[in-house]
């Protein structure tokens, strides 16, 4: 039985005082009404260590935004692996839609952070999806199979247990533009049969796929009522915990 999840992406918000200020507020809500899911906030590098001991013992998880992909040295402004396991933080997002048009990140570079982030202890949420002209041209299926293909196919099946997917149609974030929940199962079951082709039926069948596209408490149910959706990774609407709890009671 594949895990259901609600993962918050808090992106480049919430200063210090007030990540943690959240977290707690997140923490005392569920701890009064435990959820059906399990739930992960990923925060800022700065938020890790002290988040962590906001959350230690609760039923919230702790994820960094990214990672390096190198191991350690000489490489300024960097945050290795190894330092965001430290901080007590469980998962690591990986080639988030941001990451690869701002920074270019690319598939060479994210199979690099993922076999780093898998080496040290951390379960990897990686992110796969594509943009307006290519979804306009009909080459979602191509664009995102060759995604996973580049970034995930050397892994092997145990370490792909470690594995969180999470679907972000890259058109419909800012565009105006809105994926139907028929739209995110069609790209969800796609990418199902994906992981089957190359690691197996069972692999497949284990593996959680999030929708990462404008999912708010007003849609979450109907997308989370399709049989490939797992859940989501939630921006914006991680940043108030009434909305992100909104989404978490989705799955009740």
């Amino acid at each position: 039985m594949r895990k259901k999840i609600v993962a918050g992406n808090w992106k480049m918000n919430l200063n210090l005082q007030e990540g943690v200020a959240l977290a707690t507020e997140l923490k005392d809500a569920l701890a009064a009404e435990k959820p059906n899911c399990d739930v992960i906030i990923c925060t800022p590098f700065i938020h890790l260590a002290k988040v962590a001991d906001v959350v230690a013992g609760t039923v919230v998880g702790l994820g960094a935004e990214n990672c390096a992909d190198k191991e350690k040295g000489a490489f300024t402004g960097e945050v290795s692996a190894a330092q965001v396991k430290s901080t007590g933080a469980q998962y690591v997002i990986l080639g988030h839609s941001e990451r690869r048009q701002y920074y270019g990140e690319t598939a060479a570079i994210l199979k690099e952070k993922v076999n780093l982030a898998l080496a040290n202890g951390l379960k990897v949420i990686f992110c796969i999806g594509e943009v307006l002209e290519e979804r306009e041209a009909g080459k979602q299926n191509e664009i995102v199979g060759a995604q996973l293909a580049d970034s995930l196919f050397d892994l092997t099946e145990e370490q792909l247990a470690n594995v969180i997917l999470a679907y972000e149609p890259v058109w419909a974030i800012g565009t105006g533009k809105t994926a139907s929940s028929d739209q995110a199962e069609d790209m969800h079951a796609f990418i199902r049969g994906v992981i089957a082709g190359r690691f197996g039926e069972a692999a497949a069948e284990n593996i959680s796929i999030l929708y990462g596209g404008s999912c708010k408490p007003s849609n979450a149910r109907e997308l989370f009522s399709k049989p490939d959706v797992d859940g989501g990774l939630i921006g914006g609407a991680s940043l108030k915990c009434a909305d992100f709890k909104g989404i978490i009671d989705a799955w009740k």
